[in-house]
């Protein structure tokens, strides 16, 4: 009976735990993207030739491009601003950096794979995209109203 009482207490708690875990990834996974981004625009030259390296077409205008999305999808992130939304771009830099700067490693092995730099923020927007910011993110202060201003209501023909 005790026991029961316990698990009912745990699993209560558990959606306040999650909102938790999310906003600590969150900030996490935002804080490494905004100074990852930030890395590419300090040394915008050494980015600029790096890209050029690999044969991107216009490396200077990708670079800035990549950077600024890192460095502003970064700390969307970590305050939880439409998180599902920019977590799309900024996974779709990480796929393009798996077919680009890290194409000769890759794609040998699974482990290859997952050893790559870009897998942990891969993995990390897409988390975030399936899961959202959670009830501490300013995406979950909006959604209420996001909901009333797009109810039909508010629509006219």
């Amino acid at each position: 009976m005790k026991l029961g009482s316990i698990h009912r207490t745990f699993l209560s708690l558990l959606p306040h735990l999650q909102s938790v875990v999310l906003l600590f990834f969150r900030i996490t996974c935002g804080w490494s993207f905004f100074l990852t981004g930030k890395g590419k625009l300090v040394n915008l030259e050494r980015t600029t030739k790096f890209f050029a390296s690999l044969s991107l077409p216009a490396p200077h205008a990708h670079a800035v491009l990549v950077g600024s999305l890192e460095m502003i999808g970064g700390l969307m992130l970590v305050s939880g601003l439409f998180s599902r939304a920019i977590s799309l771009p900024l996974a779709g830099t990480m796929v393009v950096a798996y077919l680009t700067a890290h194409r000769d490693e890759a794609f040998l092995s699974i482990s290859d794979f997952t050893d790559q730099a870009p897998y942990s923020f891969l993995m990390a927007t897409l988390f975030l995209f399936a899961f959202g910011a959670g009830r501490f993110s300013v995406d979950h202060f909006l959604q209420p109203r996001i909901a009333k201003f797009f109810s039909t209501s508010n629509i006219k023909s």
